[in-house]
């Protein structure tokens, strides 16, 4: 891989850490069994927050990205979300272990998340001038791997040096739960720390466009979505399946913590063992895709998600949670990582950054929906078996309409 290849897929080992941390695994379960009520209350909270920043993102990012082809700001606005990013990232130490902070806790992660998915537009976008085209899928998978090989060690971090010992040597009382808290500022120190290569080695910017044009660009590429018949089939098809894998993400760690009892170290162990085989996962499907086409790979994950998903759903034994988990780690990567591929093998070459922004917004238009649906059936039933059901019913779809594209993806006419 050239210089520019790696630093580009280096970027996801910088910011994975946010998602693993922050809204999967770590503060996620702090804020269920630590900050909320209870965890049922807190999983409905937690939905209601993921689902009005979802629908911010979904707004915002369309606009963003042809503002960022029409200007050619990409690095820019990358750089701008990131430090924004890790500035909310750690104010989240601040929530302490009571209701009364639930607000700031809620508010914290709100703000990182929009700056993380507004960020990932324009890192997305970079990808087709970082690489040759044969190669968009390999340095994808490379990257999506990086990333969660990034989420596994910042995780063995938080876990080694902040979570377990006990005393703790930095001094923080657990009593307050700072051994938990203080996982948010070490995410954004993280962020900082690994994300500067692409920053600097990152495509040149372009100059003499007009930021401003970015408006009527994003409304003449929506316009121009009903003659991309395709292109428009796998956008409706990622608006649904995308929003089934957030919600996997998003309360992973919230339905282990509240059905099975997990505490902290605990669900930090099963976070480092499915980061372990996604990033394998990853990594296979980058070169797998390459031999079965994108679409292919997209959706053959999407069918063993949902194949161990319901298993997961059904079983009450912990031994079996954990087994069938560490294998749903393998599909996560290559459908993630084939998403984008695809994405940047159909969009025109001129409008990369638009379309990636259409991309982000395919993936949180409805973002809302399924952390609203989850927490009106979690409330409605009072369980969370039932409240992540919603998952399937999501994948499903999206699989359903992505089954309709062509084997093979072709460029849509700029």
């Amino acid at each position: 891989m050239t210089r520019r290849e790696w630093a580009w897929a280096s970027y996801d080992w910088a910011n994975s850490a946010f998602p693993t941390v922050v809204s999967t695994f770590v503060i996620a379960a702090y804020f269920t069994r630590g900050i909320a009520p209870d965890p049922v209350t807190g999983q409905a909270w937690w939905g209601w927050m993921q689902a009005l920043t979802g629908l911010a993102i979904g707004l915002a990012s369309p606009v963003l990205g042809a503002m960022a082809d029409a200007g050619g700001r990409r690095r820019f606005f990358l750089a701008v979300f990131t430090a924004l990013m890790a500035a909310c990232t750690a104010s989240i130490w601040f929530a302490q272990p009571s209701p009364s902070w639930a607000l700031w806790a809620l508010a914290s992660v709100a703000l990182a998340t929009f700056c993380f998915e507004l960020g990932t537009v324009f890192y997305n976008a970079m990808l087709p001038e970082v690489t040759a085209a044969s190669r968009i899928g390999r340095v994808s998978g490379i990257g999506w791997a990086l990333g969660y090989a990034g989420g596994l060690v910042c995780l063995l971090v938080c876990l080694v040096l902040l979570v377990q010992p006990d005393p703790s040597p930095l001094g923080l009382d657990r009593a307050a739960a700072e051994h938990v808290r203080a996982t948010a500022p070490l995410v954004a120190a993280w962020l900082l720390l690994f994300a500067w290569p692409l920053l600097i080695w990152a495509p040149p910017e372009r100059r003499g466009g007009d930021w401003r044009n970015g408006f009527g660009e994003v409304l003449g590429t929506i316009r121009r979505l009903p003659r991309r018949p395709a292109l428009l089939r796998f956008l409706l098809a990622r608006l649904l399946y995308t929003d089934g894998l957030n919600v996997l993400f998003a309360f992973g760690a919230v339905f282990a913590a509240g059905v099975f009892g997990m505490g902290f170290e605990e669900i930090l162990l099963f976070g480092i063992a499915l980061n372990v085989t996604g990033g394998l996962g990853a990594l296979a499907g980058g070169f797998a895709e390459e031999r079965l086409g994108a679409r292919n790979a997209v959706l053959f994950s999407l069918l063993a998600l949902m194949a161990l998903g319901s298993a997961m759903l059904l079983v009450e034994s912990k031994l079996a949670f954990w087994v069938l988990g560490v294998a749903l780690g393998l599909f996560f990567g290559p459908a993630q990582a084939a998403s984008r591929s695809l994405m940047a093998q159909m969009a025109p070459p001129g409008e990369m950054a638009a379309h990636f922004g259409l991309f982000a917004l395919s993936g949180r238009a409805t973002s809302f929906l399924g952390p609203a649906l989850l927490a009106l059936v979690t409330t409605a039933t009072r369980s969370q078996r039932w409240g992540m059901a919603v998952v399937l019913m999501l994948l499903g779809g999206g699989a359903a309409i992505l089954a309709t594209l062509p084997r093979r993806a072709a460029p849509a006419e700029a």
